[in-house]
């Protein structure tokens, strides 16, 4: 009998046709709890697998872990033969995920109507940057760009300045979870006798989701909210102080009780006390006042004692951590956030992924495998294609 706790999507067949992040990051997400994830390639790979920093072998060790879980087959599908293949796997599929502009599916005839008659159970995931319909559905949208169209590079940066960006594909990844959510829906309501449907996540959209009370606040009042540097509009004190020994720390103080707390331990006890600064909204007034004492007590004492004096008096703070100050802390490792897999013989770690299921855990089986790893088994032994068959199509460049 088996030890290994069975994987919530076990079962569940996903075709990923997308390239790059975000739909590879939605099939990242489901395969690593448990559904059998088919990555169909083009002649040569996904161009990601040399992005970034590269293995002696020329792979980028990111493709390692966007990779992970997933079986790898090699179709083009500019011919009709790697059309064809696409169709049979799609149609055996539970989810497609696809990420291409809207209308190259259908060009193909590959898209959601093509499988109404033969895959009525079908979800079919559809990531682009601007959605499916609208007047600016055929444009193509990169995460950069997406992420200012959505709102989120407005209020990112300092003012006066040039709007930032984190240095992540941070739209892709958003719309891979809004994806992956979406799936997770369609699936539970497909449970109850309902049909496939399509998902259709835009990344303009995704990062717009995050924009909490932006949108009312301009209605209501006019308001734009702009960007704040290294604080949260309207929310004090939370920000960022340099130390004496050139490290950052986090502080947020910004509940009543907590405040009160902070500035005690920094030494003014006037602040604490003070009733102009009793509520947020007080504080929000005086906030240079604030940042001004908080930021001369933190430059006069190194980091770690002034976090050891925040968590003696019980307010939220915390360091700002590297991938290095990551990998040195003991919580990281006491909460499981790497995995080790090997490369070529070699170890290498790859962050775990998220949420932690107590009962049905998530977990890496493989890292992300070379290009067309699993061509036989799914095309020979899965569709049935004759070793005859599977060598024409290699000569033909179907295959790669």
């Amino acid at each position: 009998m088996s030890t290994t706790p069975r994987q919530p999507l076990a079962g569940i067949r996903v075709i990923e046709l997308g390239q790059l992040l975000a739909g590879p990051f939605t099939g990242t997400l489901l395969g690593y709890f448990g559904a059998e994830v088919i990555k169909v390639e083009p002649p040569g790979g996904d161009p990601v697998r040399g992005w970034r920093q590269l293995d002696d072998s020329g792979t980028s060790w990111w493709w390692r872990s966007l990779g992970r879980n997933k079986k790898c087959v090699t179709l083009d599908l500019k011919q009709p033969q790697g059309v064809a293949l696409a169709r049979q796997l799609m149609e055996s599929a539970d989810v497609v995920i696809e990420n291409f502009r809207p209308g190259t599916l259908e060009s193909w005839g590959l898209g959601p109507e093509d499988f109404s008659e033969t895959a009525p159970q079908l979800i079919y995931a559809r990531i682009s940057g601007y959605g499916q319909t609208g007047p600016w559905a055929h444009k193509p949208g990169y995460a950069s760009v997406c992420e200012g169209v959505g709102g989120f590079r407005y209020v990112n940066g300092f003012p006066g300045e040039r709007p930032v960006r984190p240095n992540l594909s941070m739209g892709d990844t958003v719309a891979g979870l809004h994806a992956a959510l979406g799936i997770m829906l369609a699936l539970f309501e497909r449970e109850r006798g309902g049909r496939g449907q399509v998902v259709d996540v835009a990344l303009f959209e995704s990062v717009f989701n995050l924009l909490e009370a932006v949108i009312p606040e301009f209605d209501a009042t006019g308001l734009v909210r702009g960007p704040s540097g290294s604080t949260v509009t309207g929310i004090v004190p939370t920000n960022t102080y340099l130390c004496s020994d050139g490290r950052y720390v986090i502080i947020g103080g910004n509940g009543d009780s907590i405040f009160k707390r902070l500035m005690q331990a920094a030494g003014r006890p006037d602040m604490a006390e003070d009733p102009r600064l009793a509520s947020n909204a007080g504080r929000v007034v005086h906030e240079a006042e604030i940042d001004a004492a908080l930021t001369d007590w933190c430059a006069g004492l190194p980091s770690e004692q002034v976090l050891s004096m925040m968590e003696d008096a019980r307010v939220p703070a915390g360091p700002i951590y590297s991938a290095a100050d990551m990998m040195a802390d003991p919580h990281f490792q006491a909460r499981g956030l790497f995995e080790q897999v090997e490369i070529n013989g070699k170890p290498l770690k790859i962050p775990a992924i998220l949420p932690r299921l107590t009962g049905t855990p998530g977990r890496t089986q493989w890292p992300g495998p070379e290009v067309g790893a699993h061509n036989e088994e799914i095309l020979k032994q899965g569709l049935g294609l004759s070793d005859e068959a599977f060598a024409a199509l290699q000569q033909q460049g179907v295959l790669g």
